[in-house]
């Protein structure tokens, strides 16, 4: 794919008001979407969230109830939950040790350093800070899902405008210590989806970026 090629992919692109519900991912575009999301960057690796994946469409309809009767909640092929640990603390740290460990071959003593960097870092946050520490991880994540799905000439809406607490009672997010923070529709645009026809606004390079 050519810079130009991309360019043209991401100007596709905008937050699809309206889906073609008879159009749902392919089991190869999911696995892509997946894959992409869990490569994600994300501060030390740690990647503090959980990404549901929501298809059951008795699920979806009360998730709508509470996000504001968005239609891209039941409509887009599937439903992204971001969704952050409540309480964040060295347990997850040392997990993630383990992880490191295991996949490069390594003993989890060889990195003593870097866990001791990391559960540093955690301690000396408070729980909201760490919220917002977390959900700025996810966001990193949903940036990942949204270009890849542009780049895989699929729609998607990113939305925040929903009840959280509702979403996490609805998805028994709380008993897994988890909040929801952001969620996205993916699928195909419909052809009645007058958006999809406005010119995208942008602010000008000169008024966007600042050299130095």
């Amino acid at each position: 794919m050519t810079h130009q090629e991309i360019l043209d992919k991401l100007s596709w692109r905008y937050a699809t008001k309206k889906y073609d519900v008879s159009k749902k991912l392919s089991k190869e575009e999911l696995d892509s979407l997946l894959s992409a999301v869990q490569l994600s960057p994300s501060s030390y690796g740690i990647q503090p969230y959980k990404v549901l994946v929501v298809t059951n469409p008795e699920v979806r309809e009360k998730l709508k109830a509470v996000g504001y009767n968005q239609s891209q909640i039941t409509d887009a092929s599937h439903l992204f939950v971001f969704a952050v640990y409540d309480n964040f603390d060295a347990s997850h740290i040392d997990e993630y040790a383990h992880n490191i460990a295991e996949t490069r071959g390594l003993k989890v003593e060889d990195i003593d350093g870097f866990v001791t960097l990391m559960k540093s870092v955690v301690n000396s946050r408070s729980e909201a800070e760490l919220k917002v520490w977390n959900s700025k991880q996810a966001y990193i994540a949903l940036g990942v899902l949204l270009e890849t799905a542009a780049l895989l000439g699929l729609d998607a809406s990113p939305m925040e405008g929903f009840d959280a607490a509702k979403f996490d009672e609805i998805l028994n997010l709380k008993e897994q210590n988890l909040t929801s923070v952001v969620i996205a529709g993916v699928g195909h645009r419909s052809s009645e989806d007058e958006v999809q026809h406005y010119k995208k606004v942008r602010k000008a390079k000169e008024n966007l970026f600042i050299e130095i």
